[in-house]
């Protein structure tokens, strides 16, 4: 090996420790670190290849990109707690993307999931290939570490890096799905510019993007920011802030609720919802995404080292904050109105009842009742979609459109007359033309061509051509007393006549308003008089001509 040339790490080897191992321990965040790397090297995409064979566990990472020169290396790789930022003024190698590292640790993410690691790089002819291993670090009895390294030849053009985790400290295998879905919620950078995918054992590459974060999740409604807002004077465009929030129509399972925040392309936030009172449940059916660049553009560093949560004591982030809250508040309005006219029209497809017209129908003290339980239903029970259907059907029937008319038990008849003006609310017009048509039908069963008054007389009563009580006998076969016989018959007569009476003539004769406002005849008395004309049609379909 050269003696002219080492390769050199400065560390505290409990420092390692600590930001390494302890911080980067779960397996989708430590390679997350390493997609990051390759994101910032401009690389087109990365490879993520897991292999668990006999010869045991192993992670590689490949990808495109600049590559590093061994100065590089040992200058900016391996130099811990580097300010990048400061360094490169934030940008990629040949300025063409932003970079997502800022704090120089994301390299020691690396011994959180592997104790050996092996990087293959390749940069202007060279092809440098180290080797870093765990025991070595931390039983170094100096504050460098000198990783063994090789530089031999490659072409002009090569250029990228590999790197291979072995002595992996996972024991359980490797699923597949679940880490792609996991790396496809820590970054918003995926598309055709950065292509990431995965494979096992040399499966067939599962490629990682958005669409992974809501794999299986089916959205009923979403919101597009800043698109919800009305015009750009608002907090989110002023601050260039995007983002998608979906909401599904069962709820979600927890661990795929809440809003994530990432910032030029990776999570700086996990989900959550900002502080919002979490007792509603529409929290239970709310996801999404929002890109809040600004945060990873302030001079200070407000994102935590693990990328789980930003600082929110700053009034930056305090702003934010709020704002967010807010969204979030005018988000349930609107959600609970889309879901309200969703559910009534579900309801009026598969139960032909629509609310939206059902409710004006009654009157003002019922209708508060039953859109009241409506809503319960609908937007508040956890009831299954076609359990709420039988609900809101089974309640429909007993409340049907203009329930007073209904529950009055009219005559068929009389419905049929009367029907079309009583929801025109021509009450009067109502009972107008349902006395015309027990007329019309008295006249036709009768044979009697006289009208009014004088047709009820001559053809009810005692011994008149029409019988309301002929067909009827007591329990036991015998007739009903003659009284009982003749009450009923002159009965039939007596309010048959009343009906012409007191009810046709005033109506005919009596401007409406003038009946109306002054109580004289009222619109309660109208329906009365559809209710006793149900009577007498009634006793009109069992009369006999004698």
């Amino acid at each position: 090996m050269s003696e002219e040339k080492r390769l050199t790490m400065s560390f505290d080897p409990h420092t390692i420790e600590h930001l390494g191992v302890k911080m980067y321990s779960v397996l989708p965040n430590a390679i997350a670190e390493l997609i990051a790397n390759s994101y910032d090297a401009e690389s087109p995409g990365v490879h993520i290849i897991l292999t668990d064979d006999e010869n045991g566990k192993s992670i590689s990472v490949e990808d495109e990109g600049t590559g590093m020169s061994f100065d590089e290396i040992n200058d900016n790789f391996l130099r811990i707690g580097r300010k990048r930022r400061q360094e490169d003024n934030g940008l990629s190698p040949n300025g063409l993307r932003k970079v997502t590292g800022r704090k120089g640790l994301g390299k020691l993410a690396f011994f959180g999931i592997g104790d050996t690691i092996q990087i293959i790089t390749k940069k202007n002819g060279e092809c440098v290939d180290f080797t870093m291993r765990w025991n070595d670090i931390v039983n170094s009895k100096t504050q460098n570490y000198e990783p063994r390294y090789t530089i031999t030849p490659c072409g002009k053009d090569e250029h990228g890096t590999i790197v291979k985790l072995t002595d992996l400290k996972r024991k359980t295998g490797f699923d597949i799905e679940s880490v792609a879905n996991s790396l496809a919620r820590l970054f918003d950078f995926f598309d055709d510019t950065f292509v990431a995918d995965i494979s096992l054992n040399g499966s067939k590459p599962l490629n990682i993007d958005k669409t992974l974060r809501y794999n299986n999740i089916e959205s009923q409604f979403s919101w597009s920011i800043p698109d919800v807002f009305d015009n750009d004077e608002t907090y989110f465009h002023k601050q260039g802030i995007q983002g998608e929030l979906i909401a599904t129509e069962k709820p979600l399972k927890p661990g795929l609720r809440g809003i994530t925040l990432y910032a030029h392309g990776r999570l700086v936030n996990v989900a959550g919802f900002f502080g919002a009172s979490e007792s509603s449940h529409f929290y239970s059916y709310l996801t999404g995404w929002i890109d809040v660049d600004f945060v990873d553009e302030q001079p200070e560093d407000i994102i935590s080292t693990d990328r789980q949560s930003l600082n929110w004591d700053l009034p930056i982030t305090i702003e934010l904050q709020t704002q967010l809250k807010q969204l979030l508040t005018q988000i349930e309005r609107d959600w609970r109105n889309k879901r309200k006219e969703d559910r009534q029209k579900k309801i009026a497809e598969q139960t032909k009842v629509d609310v939206g017209k059902w409710y004006p129908t009654l009157p003002a003290d019922v209708q508060q009742g039953v859109e009241k339980i409506v809503n319960s239903v609908v937007e508040n029970s956890e009831l299954a979609g076609d359990k709420q259907n039988e609900v809101v059907d089974a309640l429909h029937t007993l409340i049907p459109e203009y329930a007073q008319y209904h529950w009055r038990r009219l005559h068929q008849i009389v419905q049929d007359a009367s029907y079309s003006d009583y929801k025109n609310e021509d009450f009067y017009r109502a009972v107008e033309e349902a006395i015309k048509r027990y007329e019309t039908i008295t006249k036709t069963k009768s044979g009697n061509s006289q009208t009014g008054r004088d047709l009820m007389a001559q053809v009810f009563g005692k011994d008149k051509s029409l019988s309301v009580t002929s067909k009827y006998k007591k329990r036991n076969g015998s007739d009903f007393s003659t009284d009982t016989q003749e009450n009923i018959e002159e009965g039939q007569k007596f309010m048959s006549m009343g009906m012409m009476a007191g009810v046709r003539n005033p109506l005919a004769h009596e401007e409406k308003i003038e009946l109306k406002e002054t109580g004289l005849f009222s619109e309660n008395d109208c329906l009365d008089m559809l209710s006793l004309l149900s009577h007498l049609f009634r006793r009109l379909d069992d009369a006999v001509k004698k």
